[in-house]
């Protein structure tokens, strides 16, 4: 494991990015302790204290375990799909936030992993993920619910039909799309929004994962895009109007 000292990069990035090649090249397996932090900072010849920040930004993405002790040190982590699911949500919301992706970007891109998903959850789907849709399309159909708690309920009801193709790197890939993408959509769409058409369009597709019928449940999902994309529409429409008003005249 080498770093370049010339280079612009932060050296405990590079560092870390060095170590993580190693673990993903398998050099570096599964439970194996990494050099003592003296030997790091020996063998690429940097301070202690830069060894210590690069450990720190591996721990960071669950690729290392520190243990204290005798027999403690710095180990690499098994990294399951649970443990980077939730750094993977974060990732993919700040990449959508900070790169202005639009809003029909970013619902073509959901709807088109989710419906990769329809087929398989219509043939692997338990009992469990149908009772989760149903659960979840009961709650949505209360009257009182607040829009935080239906917008939370729409993405549980998303996840249990991606979860119910039975393959956890789709889920993974998709947890971006649906627990990322699908919260700041519903942000622009929750004011225009009715809920019963969702609640419908939710339906179909409990129902057709329950039949086992991966075309109605991909097709329901069409309807659905198409619903959210014209619900954003009419808020954009809105909002323009509402700028272009003249002062004082706006409501």
């Amino acid at each position: 494991m080498k770093i370049d000292p010339n280079s612009p990069a932060d050296l405990s990035a590079q560092i870390a990015s060095a170590i993580r090649d190693a673990i993903v090249s398998g050099r570096l397996i599964v439970d194996e302790r990494l050099p003592s932090e003296a030997e790091l900072s020996e063998q690429f010849e940097v301070s202690r204290s830069t060894v210590r920040e690069a450990l720190k930004r591996l721990a960071a993405q669950s690729l290392i375990r520190t243990q204290r002790g005798a027999f403690g040190g710095a180990f690499v982590n098994r990294l399951s799909y649970e443990d980077a699911h939730n750094g993977h949500i974060t990732t993919s919301t700040v990449l959508l936030g900070m790169n202005n992706v639009s809003f029909d970007t970013a619902c073509e891109a959901r709807f088109a992993l989710e419906r990769a998903c329809a087929h398989l959850c219509a043939e692997r789907r338990t009992a469990d993920h149908l009772a989760t849709m149903r659960a979840e399309i009961v709650r949505q159909a209360q009257p009182g619910l607040s829009d935080e708690a239906f917008c939370a309920s729409d993405v549980a009801l998303h996840r249990a039909l991606v979860d119910g193709a039975g393959n956890p790197v789709l889920s993974y890939q998709l947890a971006g799309a649906v627990e990322a993408m699908q919260p700041l959509m519903n942000m622009i769409t929750f004011t225009a929004r009715d809920r019963a058409e969702i609640v419908r369009l939710h339906g179909r597709i409990a129902d057709a994962a329950e039949a086992r019928d991966g075309t109605a449940v991909s097709d329901a999902l069409q309807e659905l895009e198409g619903y959210t994309k014209t619900l954003a529409q009419s808020v954009f429409a809105a909002r323009a109007k509402a700028q272009s008003a003249p002062a004082g005249t706006a409501r």
